[in-house]
């Protein structure tokens, strides 16, 4: 503990809570991330499958309609964990990531196999930015300059990501919140910030400085849930959602990057997980994210959508209403 409180946190500074120490964030009677010790044994395992260096589309890029009134719901994939969300009036992108590597690095780290499902330019005006936590899949601060530059957004982001945005983007728009916040957009919009059970590093010395979260946007056309990056965690936090927001029009939820379990599991759900997760939540309809754009772990590119498949099937749930979606990918999700 003392040499924990010699590591001052460069990022936030506030009282202890149920998930920070007064130093670190922590999951709640959780797990933390893997020791140095057990990466290395991953990374030396030598069973991560082979993943093409490009892939074919399933899908042309989209170009998307400037806004989406009244009642509709629509949401794009562009690949990974950013997706467009069209509703309300409003245009919300999820962890906006367009560079061709989800690394500090330009010339080594995970490569992007295809291009983003909707190239920049194409992008309507963004007006809100959700960034769950600062993982490079997931908090890109070049793609972030872009958006400032071309659109200001607003963007809402856990506890200490606030302070390594703003001094890469001078000037950007951000509102940080705990979990547990409520968010005012206006026209009936309001984002939440909850909890997930993930953790965060930008680098080896940073470990769990700044929080990590998922995001309820409550808008008059029905609940989003977005849950970032999460382990399954027993379902705690599924629950919860269910019990603070009754249910969803719309839930997305990651279903890639899990292998090995012995290491990804308290971090990474699987697509079993996913759907039991989309269950427990109390969602109608569902997309898998976090799959098929960056190889991270050891499975198949392919896997997470068949795996997806199966726990439908053997669940009973019909596979339209959770659908592992592609870049380009266009969904007019239907009303509840």
């Amino acid at each position: 503990m003392a040499a924990r409180k010699r590591a001052a946190n460069r990022y936030y500074s506030g009282p202890p809570s149920d998930h920070f120490d007064g130093t670190l964030f922590f999951n709640p009677d959780g797990q933390p991330p893997g020791r140095f010790a057990d990466l290395l044994k991953w990374q030396l395992s030598g069973k991560r499958s082979k993943w093409p260096a490009t892939a074919p589309r399933s899908f042309p890029q989209a170009k998307p309609a400037a806004r989406v009134e009244s009642a509709a719901l629509q949401v794009t994939m562009v690949g990974h964990s950013t997706l467009l969300i069209q509703t309300a009036g409003l245009n919300i992108l999820t962890d906006p990531v367009w560079s061709p590597r989800a690394s500090p690095l330009a010339f080594a780290g995970p490569k992007r196999i295809m291009p983003p499902g909707i190239a920049f330019a194409d992008l309507p005006p963004i007006n809100l930015v959700l960034v769950s936590h600062n993982h490079y899949d997931h908090l890109d601060l070049a793609t972030l300059k872009q958006l400032k530059a071309s659109h200001d957004p607003l963007v809402i982001t856990p506890l200490g990501n606030d302070a390594l945005i703003g001094e890469a983007v001078p000037g950007m728009r951000l509102s940080a919140h705990d979990w547990g916040d409520r968010v005012e957009i206006g026209n009936g919009v309001a984002v939440h910030v909850e909890p997930v059970h993930h953790w965060s590093a930008r680098g080896a010395r940073d470990r769990r400085m700044a929080l990590w979260a998922g995001f309820v946007i409550e808008t008059p056309n029905g609940k989003v849930y977005f849950a970032g990056d999460t382990g399954f965690h027993d379902g705690i936090n599924y629950r919860l959602m269910a019990e603070k927001h009754g249910g969803f029009r719309f839930a997305i939820l990651p279903i890639g990057a899990y292998e090995p379990r012995w290491f990804m599991a308290p971090q990474h759900q699987n697509p079993e997980e996913a759907v039991q997760g989309m269950k427990l939540c109390n969602a109608a309809y569902a997309a898998g994210c976090h799959w098929g754009t960056f190889r991270l772990t050891d499975e198949p590119i392919d896997e997470p959508a068949r795996k997806l498949t199966e726990a439908l099937d053997d669940q009973g749930i019909p596979r339209q209403r959770f659908r592992a979606l592609r870049p380009g990918e266009v969904w007019d999700v239907p009303a509840i």
